[in-house]
Protein backbone atom coordinates (compact mmCIF):
# COMPACT_ATOMS: atom_id res chain seq x y z
CA UNK A 1 0.00 0.00 0.00
CA UNK A 2 1.27 3.32 -1.16
CA UNK A 3 1.89 5.86 2.17
CA UNK A 4 2.63 9.53 2.02
CA UNK A 5 3.42 11.41 4.83
CA UNK A 6 2.61 15.12 4.73
CA UNK A 7 4.26 17.74 6.48
CA UNK A 8 2.40 20.48 7.80
CA UNK A 9 3.24 23.54 9.46
CA UNK A 10 1.99 23.22 13.02
CA UNK A 11 3.76 22.10 16.08
CA UNK A 12 5.25 18.49 15.88
CA UNK A 13 7.04 16.30 18.22
CA UNK A 14 9.05 13.96 16.55
CA UNK A 15 9.05 10.71 19.05
CA UNK A 16 10.06 6.95 18.44
CA UNK A 17 6.32 6.34 17.79
CA UNK A 18 6.00 8.58 14.64
CA UNK A 19 9.23 7.54 13.42
CA UNK A 20 8.43 4.09 13.37
CA UNK A 21 4.72 5.23 11.95
CA UNK A 22 6.89 6.83 8.71
CA UNK A 23 8.94 4.52 7.99
CA UNK A 24 8.81 3.73 4.19
CA UNK A 25 6.31 6.44 3.46
CA UNK A 26 6.91 8.79 0.84
CA UNK A 27 6.88 12.65 1.44
CA UNK A 28 5.65 15.98 0.57
CA UNK A 29 6.13 18.70 2.65
CA UNK A 30 3.47 22.22 2.46
CA UNK A 31 5.33 25.18 2.25
CA UNK A 32 6.46 26.27 6.03
CA UNK A 33 5.74 22.17 7.10
CA UNK A 34 9.42 21.56 5.40
CA UNK A 35 10.90 22.81 9.03
CA UNK A 36 10.05 19.51 9.94
CA UNK A 37 12.51 17.46 7.56
CA UNK A 38 15.29 17.91 9.54
CA UNK A 39 14.10 16.57 12.76
CA UNK A 40 12.44 13.48 11.20
CA UNK A 41 15.38 12.71 9.06
CA UNK A 42 13.45 12.65 5.76
CA UNK A 43 13.84 14.60 2.31
CA UNK A 44 10.62 15.24 1.06
CA UNK A 45 10.17 14.34 -2.93
CA UNK A 46 8.12 17.30 -3.41
CA UNK A 47 7.70 20.98 -2.42
CA UNK A 48 4.23 22.63 -2.78
CA UNK A 49 2.47 26.19 -1.54
CA UNK A 50 2.81 29.77 -2.42
CA UNK A 51 5.99 30.08 -0.08
CA UNK A 52 4.79 32.87 1.65
CA UNK A 53 5.78 31.38 5.54
CA UNK A 54 8.71 28.94 4.20
CA UNK A 55 12.16 30.50 5.27
CA UNK A 56 14.92 31.43 2.74
CA UNK A 57 17.20 28.97 4.94
CA UNK A 58 15.33 26.11 3.90
CA UNK A 59 15.18 27.19 0.41
CA UNK A 60 18.88 26.85 0.48
CA UNK A 61 18.69 23.60 2.87
CA UNK A 62 16.26 22.17 0.39
CA UNK A 63 17.53 23.63 -3.29
CA UNK A 64 17.36 20.22 -4.85
CA UNK A 65 13.88 19.30 -3.71
CA UNK A 66 11.22 19.82 -6.53
CA UNK A 67 8.68 22.55 -6.29
CA UNK A 68 5.30 23.50 -6.99
CA UNK A 69 4.36 26.93 -6.72
CA UNK A 70 0.70 28.25 -5.97
CA UNK A 71 -0.51 31.98 -5.95
CA UNK A 72 -1.14 33.04 -2.34
CA UNK A 73 -4.76 33.69 -3.74
CA UNK A 74 -5.96 30.48 -3.83
CA UNK A 75 -8.68 28.27 -2.95
CA UNK A 76 -7.12 25.40 -1.02
CA UNK A 77 -4.46 25.66 1.46
CA UNK A 78 -0.88 24.13 1.03
CA UNK A 79 -1.64 20.98 2.73
CA UNK A 80 -4.63 20.67 0.95
CA UNK A 81 -2.97 20.90 -2.37
CA UNK A 82 -0.29 18.51 -1.42
CA UNK A 83 -2.78 15.71 0.14
CA UNK A 84 -4.03 15.93 -3.85
CA UNK A 85 -0.79 15.92 -5.34
CA UNK A 86 -0.23 12.35 -3.02
CA UNK A 87 -4.01 11.10 -3.83
CA UNK A 88 -2.34 11.70 -7.60
CA UNK A 89 0.86 10.03 -7.40
CA UNK A 90 -1.20 6.54 -6.08
CA UNK A 91 -1.70 7.14 -2.28
CA UNK A 92 -3.92 4.92 -0.79
CA UNK A 93 -2.33 5.82 3.03
CA UNK A 94 -1.91 9.42 4.23
CA UNK A 95 -0.21 10.94 7.43
CA UNK A 96 -0.68 13.92 8.04
CA UNK A 97 1.62 15.60 10.31
CA UNK A 98 2.08 18.87 12.06
CA UNK A 99 -1.61 19.86 11.70
CA UNK A 100 -2.88 19.61 15.31
CA UNK A 101 -3.56 22.14 17.51
CA UNK A 102 -2.25 25.57 17.05
CA UNK A 103 -5.19 27.71 15.30
CA UNK A 104 -8.22 26.21 15.78
CA UNK A 105 -10.12 27.29 12.02
CA UNK A 106 -7.13 25.08 10.78
CA UNK A 107 -7.10 22.31 13.07
CA UNK A 108 -10.93 21.88 12.37
CA UNK A 109 -11.07 22.54 8.57
CA UNK A 110 -8.21 19.34 8.63
CA UNK A 111 -10.07 17.10 10.69
CA UNK A 112 -13.11 18.13 8.33
CA UNK A 113 -10.76 17.47 5.36
CA UNK A 114 -9.67 14.01 6.43
CA UNK A 115 -13.11 12.93 6.94
CA UNK A 116 -12.74 13.82 2.97
CA UNK A 117 -10.27 12.02 2.58
CA UNK A 118 -11.64 8.82 4.20
CA UNK A 119 -15.28 8.98 2.10
CA UNK A 120 -12.59 9.12 -1.17
CA UNK A 121 -11.82 5.38 0.42
CA UNK A 122 -7.85 6.27 1.35
CA UNK A 123 -6.82 5.74 4.89
CA UNK A 124 -5.82 9.12 6.72
CA UNK A 125 -4.19 9.59 10.07
CA UNK A 126 -3.46 13.14 11.72
CA UNK A 127 -0.53 13.48 14.42
CA UNK A 128 1.45 16.06 16.64
CA UNK A 129 3.47 13.55 17.75
CA UNK A 130 2.02 13.88 21.05
CA UNK A 131 -1.77 13.33 19.83
CA UNK A 132 -3.43 11.02 17.02
CA UNK A 133 -6.50 11.30 15.08
CA UNK A 134 -8.47 9.47 12.51
CA UNK A 135 -11.71 10.09 10.68
CA UNK A 136 -14.20 7.77 11.55
CA UNK A 137 -16.58 6.60 9.09
CA UNK A 138 -18.99 3.77 8.50
CA UNK A 139 -17.11 0.57 8.71
CA UNK A 140 -14.65 -0.94 10.68
CA UNK A 141 -11.40 0.80 12.22
CA UNK A 142 -8.43 -0.39 13.52
CA UNK A 143 -6.08 1.51 15.73
CA UNK A 144 -2.50 0.31 16.95
CA UNK A 145 -2.11 1.55 20.43
CA UNK A 146 -0.42 1.18 23.35
CA UNK A 147 -1.83 0.58 26.76
CA UNK A 148 -3.10 3.32 28.64
CA UNK A 149 -3.44 5.42 25.81
CA UNK A 150 -6.42 8.03 26.63
CA UNK A 151 -8.95 8.05 23.56
CA UNK A 152 -11.88 10.13 22.89
CA UNK A 153 -14.48 9.56 19.98
CA UNK A 154 -16.08 13.01 18.85
CA UNK A 155 -19.23 12.62 17.24
CA UNK A 156 -19.56 15.36 14.40
CA UNK A 157 -23.21 14.03 13.88
CA UNK A 158 -25.45 11.97 15.17
CA UNK A 159 -23.88 8.35 15.24
CA UNK A 160 -25.41 4.96 15.39
CA UNK A 161 -24.40 1.78 15.99
CA UNK A 162 -21.14 2.01 17.48
CA UNK A 163 -18.97 -0.57 18.97
CA UNK A 164 -15.61 -0.04 20.87
CA UNK A 165 -13.47 -2.57 21.78
CA UNK A 166 -9.84 -3.10 23.27
CA UNK A 167 -10.71 -0.61 25.47
CA UNK A 168 -11.49 0.02 29.57
CA UNK A 169 -14.96 0.99 28.76
CA UNK A 170 -16.49 -0.75 25.67
CA UNK A 171 -19.27 -0.22 23.53
CA UNK A 172 -21.53 -2.51 21.60
CA UNK A 173 -23.95 -1.10 18.97
CA UNK A 174 -24.76 2.13 20.92
CA UNK A 175 -26.24 5.39 19.48
CA UNK A 176 -24.57 8.24 20.16
CA UNK A 177 -26.10 11.99 20.06
CA UNK A 178 -24.04 14.99 18.31
CA UNK A 179 -22.68 16.62 21.47
CA UNK A 180 -22.71 13.45 23.72
CA UNK A 181 -19.53 12.80 25.93
CA UNK A 182 -20.38 9.23 26.51
CA UNK A 183 -17.46 8.75 24.05
CA UNK A 184 -14.82 10.88 25.96
CA UNK A 185 -11.42 10.09 27.97
CA UNK A 186 -11.67 6.32 27.71
CA UNK A 187 -8.51 3.96 27.92
CA UNK A 188 -6.80 1.75 25.60
CA UNK A 189 -5.97 -1.69 26.65
CA UNK A 190 -4.02 -2.44 23.74
CA UNK A 191 -5.10 -2.45 20.10
CA UNK A 192 -8.84 -0.96 19.66
CA UNK A 193 -11.50 -1.67 16.97
CA UNK A 194 -14.45 0.59 16.01
CA UNK A 195 -17.07 -0.23 14.03
CA UNK A 196 -19.82 2.41 13.03
CA UNK A 197 -22.99 1.58 11.09
CA UNK A 198 -23.97 5.39 10.13
CA UNK A 199 -22.67 8.96 11.19
CA UNK A 200 -19.57 10.59 10.67
CA UNK A 201 -17.11 11.86 13.57
CA UNK A 202 -13.00 11.61 14.75
CA UNK A 203 -11.29 9.82 16.80
CA UNK A 204 -8.63 11.57 19.05
CA UNK A 205 -5.90 9.21 21.31
CA UNK A 206 -2.83 10.42 23.82
CA UNK A 207 -0.29 7.94 23.14
CA UNK A 208 1.78 7.52 26.11
CA UNK A 209 5.08 8.97 24.61
CA UNK A 210 8.74 10.45 25.51
CA UNK A 211 10.74 13.00 22.77
CA UNK A 212 12.85 10.98 20.31
CA UNK A 213 16.74 11.74 20.34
Amino acid sequence: MTCFAILLGGDLTVTARLRHQITGARIIAADSGMMHAAALRVVPELWVGDFDSAGSELAVQYAEVPRATFPADKDATDGAIAVEEAIRRGARELMLLGGLGGQTDHTAGLLGQSLDIARRGVGCSLSSGTEEAWPVIPGRLALDLPAETRLSVIAFSDLAGLSLTGVKWPLENRDVKLGSTLTLSNVALGPVTLTLAAGHGIAIAYPPFSADD
